[in-house]
């Protein structure tokens, strides 16, 4: 074996020597080393493998080689290899002059063996240049003229491109094979290999032919090809020998001082210096606007390119540059025939990030993709938060060639230096993304336009998102409070994947907000105002020039074709600027008029106070409702618990169902009904499970029909997925008519069945699923059925020439044969050829065929060449129609859509509450004057699956209770998970879902709020006290008497006079003036001496079982009435490992230094006599002073007077 260029294993054949008798190998074939190494005289002849058997190893095998198989017809690659100038770099095309004697050696090779197995040839020059010769595949050769073998850089090229690929041997191998494999090379294939010369192997022909000849003389070596300094007067063997009587100390010969070399240096390759040393205008880069990196208001994403400077590029680095620097902060994959490239300093990130072979290009650095592998390799950049910009061909080499005939036919004067056409198709980033191969999963990813002012002291944002995949559109606009709670809560809800601000024109506090609650992948982009981030009034112009939707009652221009929401929002200026900055961003990424023209825009309200459960973002954090806080993800969620939906749009739908709980008790009722009727009967669940669960996500696909971009199986797949649904819903007919939601949900089923049977017969769907080709039936498209039979009736000209051929030459044998791009040859058996017109082409042959063009076939196959071509955009324009035709009907469309994702999301409730276990139950809902929240021996619903032993607990709020749970307990007691459990429980019934108890009774809860954990904002430069007082006093300011609040351990972030003063405050104010019901953890006990007495609250522990002597607590996670006697934080700290001596001392100091402990010994010696309790001093204080007495409410009063009742 012998290794080859980049280490690529080949063998090296033997060559076929014939037995030579002793004579042969006698003194006169032997040479000496000076003969070795004296130039060869021009005249001798080349060496054949019939070498004597005494021949040196360098004359019996060849030089490894990597070539890849030679080109079927040699003698045309050769006519190509020799035309024209390179017209990207303008650089002429390497010679293809012919040596001596060459051609009748390779006329040798032609006749007698099979010239398609592999050659050895001469490393040549490489050209790069996009030349229309190589499209040429029927030029004839001119087989009289002494040529030599063609270049393996001048093989025929891939099949929609005239691009010529000139990589390495590494890259040309990949590219020969498609496999991405081959662009990944190890650190040190970037190391410069040295390519032996390679001799030219001789045929078997031709050693047959010359087997009796003598041995050629071997060819000298020149000076260029060894350095070496032999002295040629005496043998080298010599000097070595010993003389006893030679007494003469012997000198090392003198070497003779090398010449230097009068060659050239080679020009280093691209890949080997930096972009920016190769160009000034990288080296010291200005944006657009001439604007320096240190300019406030420098540009990264644009780059300035003197005229100059760009004038002396190529043809091809013209067409890269200006689309490029348009997008210096975006990875643009360049077309190149079968390959995306990626040029200078994205090649680099190639190369660094994701381990692609860096080559050259030109005078660029390079990666490349094979085209079939795009959305793999896109799907990586974009997991690295790059975007990516898309640059396809709009033409390949022969449809170029074809509109260059017919702008001469216009006198269209042709552009020097004119390559294929190219131009930016799409723009991809993490949050705009609309190919379903490229989405990560099922649920929206938004990209969110943000506009804020203020307005009286208060912030007032407008705010435009959409979700590009379903082209979903989103408007919202609202005065928020200064601590930007309706702000904070729809980042919460909606978790942008990439975000538009206005740049400098964003406060501080909501740039916060948006870092403390994305992920680190959310892309950022700064809009620059009125350029990029346009203003209401540019935005409204815009939208109706631009002509997104048109009826046929207007002129395009009126507003009265708008979609109703965006009519409703035109007058609202900070809306209409925020949708303007999102219109203009997605016009960049080339997708604005797909998702636009769709005209889906609705109103979203982050807090629909007036139909749902309020849950604010601080609420949907601390009850781990979409995220954990142990690692971010979705394990032990209430969302993972509920999604059981079996279809994308289903498990969208449900995430909104648990951002807005609903609030009205008639709509809680009707959805649980359809939950108990699901689980009472199992067979609608079976029947809609069994033929649905492979559905695709239509919702999404009807927005890439809308676009007309998708593929035709993905087409095949829209109109099963919907004659499934017809089917199903026929199947569930017999829940139709009646009262319940179920029963509305079917019979609100738009009737599709019509339009789907237009449909049936329309195109193969067989050919569309295998071939991704809509073919239409027979008299669907006219001008589809004419093309066809155009091509019909030049492949019969073809059959007709053929027979001809037959019957001329008297073979039957006689066929078609294509090889690559040279189609509809005519294979003539080698004993049939003299009968050959002279006027025929010979294009390629083997041992035992020829095969030729005449030149009536040749006239037909480019007619058949481009009337297929034309025929291809017939095919496209077709799939547009069929897309347009289907799109026409995306109403009713959509509707079934989102009422297969109601019924879905119905029935994943019913599995969730099938799963619960026993006990379980249906909640009951009540509208008391009164708040109540009532569970019998209530379990964590998210817990279920991971404890199998819970132990549950009773909880009592409101009605004949009292309102507020005081609960004090030890250390890891189980007191926040009694306050989690509670609010889980509470949104799960309002969701419409069964509970993990005995019985539940309550009222319809307007919002949830919560005080949990210690967590400080660094950034913000808030403690973990202010972070609690800011979230308590949202709680003050908001909830209200349907309200249920849970605070734990609020006060823990100060000292203790401070945080006892404040917890009991709060408290008070909580219990007497807002009348919610909830929970208030604490570890401050005097608190539960001070409000013993308070109507509104009850005092309750977690019941534990203490052993003093071991310092060991036995949580028995029980809520129980009562106090409990302490913390018990040292028994918790000897559980954890703490050193007894430290204990001890601990235990001492808490003794003689506990402020609270002293303050509950001195409040229990006060309530022997008579104590009032500071809240109840404060209330009557307040109500004796003058003109205050109209500012106590009612119910303030009513809890005063219960309170003055109890001393």
């Amino acid at each position: 074996m012998a290794r080859g260029i980049e280490g690529n294993e080949i063998s090296t054949p033997k060559p076929t020597l014939k037995k030579s008798s002793s004579s042969q190998s006698s003194s006169k074939n032997q040479r000496s080393i000076l003969g070795f190494f004296s130039k060869q005289a021009s005249g001798t002849p080349k060496p054949t493998f019939n070498q004597p058997k005494n021949a040196t190893a360098s004359q019996l095998t060849p030089a490894p080689s990597s070539d890849v198989i030679a080109p079927s017809s040699p003698i045309e690659a050769v006519v190509k290899a020799a035309s024209g100038k390179n017209k990207e770099n303008g650089l002429p095309s390497p010679s293809s002059s012919s040596q001596p004697n060459q051609g009748a050696d390779d006329a040798a090779e032609i006749d007698g063996v099979n010239v398609n197995s592999p050659s050895r040839k001469a490393k040549k020059s490489i050209n790069y240049a996009e030349t229309d010769d190589e499209e040429d595949v029927l030029k004839p050769a001119d087989t009289n003229k002494p040529q030599r073998r063609p270049s393996k850089r001048r093989k025929v090229s891939v099949e929609d491109s005239d691009d010529e690929f000139g990589f390495d041997e590494a890259t040309q191998a990949a590219m020969d094979e498609a496999d991405i494999d081959d662009f990944v090379a190890p650190d040190e294939s970037d190391e410069e290999i040295s390519v032996p010369h390679k001799r030219k192997r001789l045929m078997q022909k031709t050693l047959q032919n010359k087997s009796a000849s003598p041995p050629p003389k071997v060819r000298q070596p020149s000076e260029d090809d060894f350095d070496m300094d032999i002295d040629m007067t005496t043998n080298s063997t010599d000097q070595w020998k010993y003389d006893p009587n030679d007494t003469e100390v012997h000198q090392p010969r003198p070497t003779q001082a090398k010449k230097p070399s009068t060659a050239k240096q080679a020009k280093p390759k691209a890949h080997t210096t930096e972009p920016e040393k190769r160009h000034a205008w990288l080296a010291n880069p200005l944006d657009a606007d001439r604007y320096p990196p240190d300019h406030p208001d420098y540009d990264p994403r644009t780059l300035y390119i003197p005229p100059n400077s760009m004038a002396q590029l190529s043809a091809f680095e013209q067409q890269y540059w200006t689309i490029k620097s348009k997008f210096m902060d975006t990875i643009v994959f360049f077309k190149k025939g079968k390959f995306y490239e990626l040029y200078e300093q994205d090649a680099t990130v190639g190369h660094q990030q994701f381990d692609l072979k860096l080559t050259d290009r030109v005078n660029m650095r390079m990666v490349g993709v094979p085209e079939s592998s795009l959305d793999m390799w896109a799907n990586q950049f974009v997991a690295k938060g790059h975007k990516i910009a898309r640059v396809d061909q709009l033409e390949n080499a022969l449809s170029k060639e074809m509109r260059e005939r017919d702008e001469k036919k216009s006198n269209v004067p042709k552009k020097k230096g004119e390559i294929i056409r190219r131009e930016l198709a799409a723009v991809l980033t993490s949050g705009t993304l609309v190919d379903g191969g490229m989405l990560q999963d099922d649920m929206s990813t938004y990209c969110v336009a943000i506009k804020e002012t203020e307005r009286d002291g208060l912030p007032v944002f407008g705010i435009a998102f959409v979700d590009a995949a379903t082209a979903q559109f989103q408007l919202s606009e609202f005065v928020d409070d200064v601590d930007m709670t309706k702000f904070e809560t729809f980042v919460a809800q909606i978790r942008p994947g990439e975000l538009l601000v206005e740049k400098s024109c964003i406060s501080a506090r909501a740039l916060r907000i948006l870092k403390n609650n994305t992920t680190p992948t959310t892309l950022w982009n700064y809009l620059k105002p009125g350029k990029e981030f346009w203003a209401a009034d540019i935005a409204c112009r815009e939208i109706d020039a631009s002509g997104y939707f048109v009826s046929k009652d207007s002129d395009g221009d009126s507003t009265d074709a708008w979609p109703a929401v965006l009519r409703e929002a035109k007058d609202k200026d900070l809306i209409m600027s925020a949708l303007g900055a999102l219109v203009q961003y997605l016009r960049v990424l080339k997708i604005e008029r797909d998702l636009v023209s769709l005209g889906n825009f609705t109103w979203y309200d982050p807090i629909q106070k007036s139909s749902s459960l309020v849950l604010d973002g601080q609420s949907l954090i601390n009850l781990e409702i979409f995220a954990n806080t142990f690692d971010g993800g979705q394990e032990g969620t209430l969302f993972t618990m509920l999604n059981r939906c079996i279809t994308p749009f289903g498990k969208r739908m449900l995430r909104q169902w648990i951002c807005h709980p609903l609030a009205d008790a008639h709509k809680i009722n009707a959805r649980l009904d359809a939950v108990d009727a699901l689980l009472a009967d199992s067979s609608l669940t079976n029947s809609f499970t069994a033929s649905l669960s492979r559905l695709p996500d239509l919702e999404r696909l009807l927005s890439r029909v809308h676009a007309g971009r998708l593929k035709a199986q993905d087409f095949v797949k829209v109109l099963d997925g919907f004659e499934q649904i017809e089917y199903t819903m026929s199947l569930l007919g017999k829940f139709s008519g009646g009262d319940g939601l179920i029963g509305q949900l079917i019979s609100s089923m738009p009737d599709m069945g019509p339009k789907l049977k237009e449909w049936k017969n329309a195109f193969d769907r067989n050919t569309a699923t295998t071939e991704g080709v809509l073919v239409p039936e027979p008299g669907v498209e006219s001008d589809y059925d004419e093309s066809q039979e155009t091509i019909n009736d030049i492949e019969q000209s073809l059959q007709t020439l053929l027979k001809g051929v037959r019957k001329d030459l008297g073979s039957p044998a006689i066929c078609f044969r294509d090889s690559g791009k040279e189609i509809y040859q005519v294979e003539v058996p080698i004993k049939f050829t003299k009968g050959v017109p002279k006027n025929w082409d010979q294009m390629s042959a083997t041992k035992a065929v020829k095969r030729y063009y005449s030149p009536e076939l040749r006239k037909l196959v480019r007619k058949l060449q481009e009337a297929q071509e034309t025929h291809s955009q017939i095919v496209k324009e077709v799939a547009g129609r069929f897309y347009a035709r289907f799109d026409e009907e995306y109403s009713m469309w959509l509707s079934a859509v989102k009422i297969v994702a109601h019924l879905d999301c119905l029935i994943s409730l019913a599995q969730a509450s099938g799963s619960l276990g026993l006990p379980s139950c249906r909640p009951t809902f009540v509208n008391d004057e009164r708040t109540v929240v009532e569970f019998e021996e209530l379990r964590h619903p998210c817990m279920l699956t991971n404890v199998a032993d819970f132990i549950p607990n009773d909880i009592r709020l409101g009605g004949d209770a009292p309102n507020i749970d005081l609960l004090t307990g030890a250390n890891a007691a189980g007191k926040s998970t009694v306050l989690r459990m509670t609010c889980i429980a509470v949104i799960l019934a309002q969701i419409g879902c069964h509970l993990p108890c005995t019985s539940a009774r309550l009222t319809p809860v307007d919002r949830i709020m919560s005080r949990l954990g210690a967590f400080d904002n660094i950034f913000a430069a808030q403690s973990t006290f202010f972070v609690e007082l800011t979230e308590t006093k949202k709680i003050l300011s908001e909830a209200t008497s349907r309200s249920l609040v849970i605070l734990d351990e609020l006060g823990r972030g100060t000292s203790s006079y401070d945080g006892v003063a404040v917890a009991q405050a709060v408290l008070h104010d909580v219990a007497t003036r807002i009348g919610c019901v909830g929970f208030f953890a604490t570890h401050y006990h005097s608190l539960a001496a001070e409000f013993c007495q308070h109507p509104e609250i009850r005092c309750c522990r977690m019941a534990i079982d203490v052993d003093a002597a071991e310092r060991r607590v036995t949580f028995l996670y029980r809520l129980e009435d009562g106090v409990a006697e302490g913390s018990f934080g040292m028994h918790c700290a000897a559980m954890c490992g703490i050193p007894a001596k430290v204990i001890e001392r601990a235990e001492v100091a808490a003794r003689e230094w506990e402020h609270t402990s002293r303050l509950k010994g001195s409040l229990d010696k006060a309530r022997e006599a008579c104590y009032v309790p500071l809240g109840m001093q404060s209330d009557v204080s307040w109500l004796l002073k003058e003109g205050k007495e109209d500012e106590v409410e009612n119910r303030a009063l009513e809890v005063l007077r219960k309170a003055i009742a109890t001393l």
